[in-house]
């Protein structure tokens, strides 16, 4: 059963992931996210930036990964946002019942 399920790493400006974070679990896209403050260190446009962000956890299924990235791209502010997912290979069985029951 784990392997059904995803954990989606996404930043955002800070004070801009409640909005997503939100909507996502709202459609029932994603069955919790965690957010946590950040500090992020990347080149962008041939700039060294350091930003304060936000890191969005988000526990989901893996036949939702597309969905869920598309909603992203439309509420994120930045053109090029961070979305990567990782596969769950185990977990606490209940658990990932609760998750499967959250995700619609």
């Amino acid at each position: 059963m784990s392997d059904e399920f995803a954990i989606i790493l996404c930043t955002t400006p800070a004070g801009e992931s409640e909005k997503i974070a939100r909507a996502l679990v709202k459609k029932r896209l994603v069955a919790c996210v965690n957010i946590s403050r950040v500090n992020s260190y990347f080149r962008w446009e041939g700039k060294l930036c350091d930003e304060k962000e936000d890191l969005l956890i988000i526990k989901t299924k893996r036949v939702k990964i597309g969905e869920i990235i598309e909603r992203i791209k439309e509420l994120h502010p930045y053109e090029l946002p961070e979305v990567i997912a990782i596969p769950i290979i185990e977990g606490y069985d209940k658990y990932l019942a609760w998750m499967d029951e959250e995700i619609k």
